[in-house]
């Protein structure tokens, strides 16, 4: 069984991580589905570990059939998904109904989460027939998580698809009976297993005529794709148009004027830019735009070196010269860190995409404004896009804008916002044009060669009434300035994106809660009396103290562990396989924690007063690690790979042992606490991982957050 134990923990892992890639893509990158999923997956879970008679032991033949259906289960799934839109007869490019959407992502999960929760409760019963603790079986099913985090990692680090994951995860899926089976009659089931490993193993060979069909159900005149740290490429060409999809949202076309619009525009209100730094967008046609200004030097920096392999052989001839140019260098490298490092310049141009989720938004914080400051020449222009409706905003869009607009002017005593579909907004210590005549005169000196922009365009911009009513807007609009901690951005991107199914949720101000002393009101502390007077009352049920606590725990450790991996990622970077080795750290702490707490518990049984101070030593240092957490985040220190790996360890061995603890502690029936804390631990880490990543951080930040997650396990020590 502890084989048995370890191949649950690596493909539900493995599992969960290739099916959440699959949903973002199929619901073009929308951070939300990405959320929902994770949470569902855990619901599911828990319903899986609840389910069954409790007193039934199954046999391991029994257990192979499971692993035998989880192995056939993922494929399907994935192939359900790719189809969806198909079936439900999406329009290619926009959104399905938001309850078809939500159906396909439960209905999808469904099949995986139960089978991955009714595993852990079947191999863990068991296991503990011969007299072993739920912590033990626990602790080994963490480390197999452990694993499959780190062959998820190692197989986006070696460029291997996605599908070619979700096969390798169903042959461990298949291949695990066999070494259950082994000595017992299951022949059938045998000759079943044998069958169904081959099969994959042929898929395995053709994954990429695999891939590429099912691809092309959702873009028909599909020329390349690939998956990338970042997300799916797709590459189609129709007649001479190239358009480039990342998780299969349009990411740019090369027939369209957007980087000639922003380029120009940006470009034009600096004197002479002769040394130029564009972040992203390189391979849009910024820098083909930017070299018609004979500049010195362009140092182009691009996050994604898969998209950039794919893209430039099938982009048009001007482009692939332009980035072949001498003047070019071409840098792969994440643009918050190449700044700490870089030389300074006469104009920064920010390519990169739209601030719609917690990855992107890293891009438009004050942290962010002020590192393109120092590294910004004297009268040096930053010049940034933000994609709008050109007519009419919404108030979420409005404060979205509002609240990058105000980061740029706490950063830059000079900033202009120029409307329209894509607004062109720049910052420098120095004065910018405020009429049309600079900028007209410059391109009549300069004459470079332009599709949309002219002198009459730009006297256009300045004049029409959309200047003067956005200028005004931005002044007059409440909302605060975006920060790393406090990522306002993010809250706006998910209500505008609800709105398209839900428009009346444009009315709700996510920030009223905050801003306007809401949580200082009395029911709130209410609430929190009425918490306290909960965990005191549940304190003399011991089934409803355990499960409170190991759920709380699951809670609070989900919710500092998204902390911790979104402060490292706006710090860092967003590489991936840096996140994957996080979530590594997270499940070792989890295994070593559940094994400490066994090994120690188990040696001190009959020394109960004693053993009782496990939990609160737990707790405490649960607390410690919330407020050095927090104190970190207040005071803006950077922390590392290592730092950062550790804190998410000693989360996790926090976690894990109070769930060992939880499962031995005065508990008579180890059988029968299986189902309900592993199913409380998950519950808790389901709403952990929506309410710290929906509501907590973008509302209180991450700073406040931490501290938050201290006061819940402070009071938590009422259940020890």
């Amino acid at each position: 069984m502890v084989i048995s134990l370890i191949a649950i923990g690596l493909i539900s892992i493995l599992g969960q991580v290739v099916l959440i890639r699959e949903l973002n893509v199929a619901f073009y990158g929308v951070e939300l589905i990405y959320l929902l999923a994770l949470g569902i997956w855990l619901l599911w879970t828990a319903a899986g570990a609840v389910i069954g008679r409790r007193n039934h032991f199954p046999s391991p033949g029994q257990i192979a059939v499971l692993f035998i259906l989880f192995g056939i289960s993922l494929p399907v799934d994935v192939m359900f998904i790719r189809s969806s839109r198909l079936i439900f007869g999406g329009v290619p490019g926009a959104y399905l109904p938001i309850i078809l959407q939500f159906t396909i992502v439960v209905v999808s999960l469904l099949p995986v989460g139960l089978l991955s929760g009714l595993l852990f409760q079947w191999a863990a019963k068991t296991y503990m027939k011969d007299g072993r603790t739920l912590a033990l079986a626990y602790a080994i099913e963490s480390a197999g998580g452990f694993i499959g985090g780190f062959v998820s990692t190692l197989l986006i680090l070696w460029g291997i698809r996605n599908f070619s994951a979700v096969l390798v995860c169903s042959l461990v899926s298949f291949i695990t009976p066999l070494i259950l089976l082994k000595g017992l009659r299951g022949v059938l089931v045998r000759s079943s297993v044998i069958l169904l490993s081959c099969v994959i193993l042929l898929l395995l060979w053709n994954t990429s005529l695999l891939d590429r069909r099912m691809n092309m159900l959702n873009h028909p005149n599909l020329v390349e794709s690939s998956d990338s740290p970042y997300g799916r490429i797709s590459v189609t060409r129709l007649h001479n148009q190239i358009s480039v999809f990342e998780n299969d949202a349009l990411a740019f076309e090369t027939e369209g004027t957007e980087s000639e619009y922003f380029c120009h525009l940006t470009a034009l209100q600096h004197p002479n830019p002769k040394n130029v730094l564009i972040l992203g967008g390189g391979i849009e046609g910024l820098v083909r735009e930017m070299l018609k200004y004979t500049p010195r030097r362009i140092d182009y920096i691009e996050l994604n070196p898969v998209l950039f392999q794919l893209t430039i052989q099938h982009l048009p001839d001007d482009i692939r010269k332009s980035l072949g140019n001498p003047k070019v260098r071409i840098v792969f490298a994440d643009p918050r860190r190449y700044l700490k490092e870089s030389g300074s310049y006469d104009l920064i141009l920010v390519g990169m995409p739209q601030p719609s989720s917690g990855q992107t938004n890293r891009f438009y914080t004050r942290e962010f404004f002020e590192q393109c400051r120092v590294k910004l020449k004297p009268g040096g222009i930053l010049g940034l896009r933000l994609h709008t409706a050109e007519n009419l905003w919404t108030v979420p869009l409005a404060r979205r804008n509002t609240s990058i607009y105000r980061a740029l002017q706490s950063v830059f005593p000079a900033t202009l916002f120029l409307p329209g579909s894509t607004n062109v907004v720049t910052a420098s210590d120095v004065p910018l044009p405020e009429s049309p005549d600079i900028m007209s005169r410059r391109l009549q000196n300069r004459q470079p060669s332009t599709r949309l922009i002219s002198k009459s365009y730009i006297e256009y911009l300045f004049t029409n009434d959309r200047y003067y009513k956005i200028r005004d807007l931005l002044h007059h609009e409440h909302a605060p300035a975006n920060t790393d901690i406090r990522p306002v951005c993010y809250p706006y991107a998910i209500i505008i994106w609800l709105s398209q199914f839900y428009p009346r949720i444009v009315l709700l101000d996510p920030f009223f809660v905050i801003d306007r002393g809401f949580l200082k009101s009395s029911w709130v502390w209410l609430s929190c009396i009425g918490f306290i007077i909960f965990l005191l009352v549940i304190r003399v049920r011991p089934a409803l103290k355990r499960i409170m606590l190991v759920a709380a725990a699951g809670f609070t450790g989900m919710v500092l562990e998204t902390i911790l991996i979104l402060y490292y990622q706006v710090t860092h970077g967003v590489l991936y396989q840096d996140i994957g080795i996080l979530m590594m750290s997270f499940m070792a702490g989890l295994a070593a924690g559940a094994m400490a707490i066994h090994k120690k518990m188990s040696d001190s049984m009959d020394r109960r007063p004693f053993k009782r101070l496990y939990g609160a030593f737990l707790l405490i240092g649960f607390c410690f690690l919330c407020a050095f957490t927090g104190i970190t985040l207040t005071m803006g220190i950077s922390l590392g790979l290592a730092p950062i790996s550790f804190l998410l360890g000693a989360s996790g061995f926090a976690v894990g042992g109070i769930f060992a603890y939880a499962s031995i502690h005065k508990v008579e029936d180890r059988i029968k606490v299986i189902s309900p804390l592993y199913a409380a631990d998950l519950i808790g880490g389901c709403f952990g991982c929506l309410l710290g990543s929906l509501i907590f951080i973008p509302l209180a930040g991450m700073d406040v957050t931490a501290w938050g997650m201290f006061l819940v396990a402070a009071l938590l020590l009422i259940l020890v």
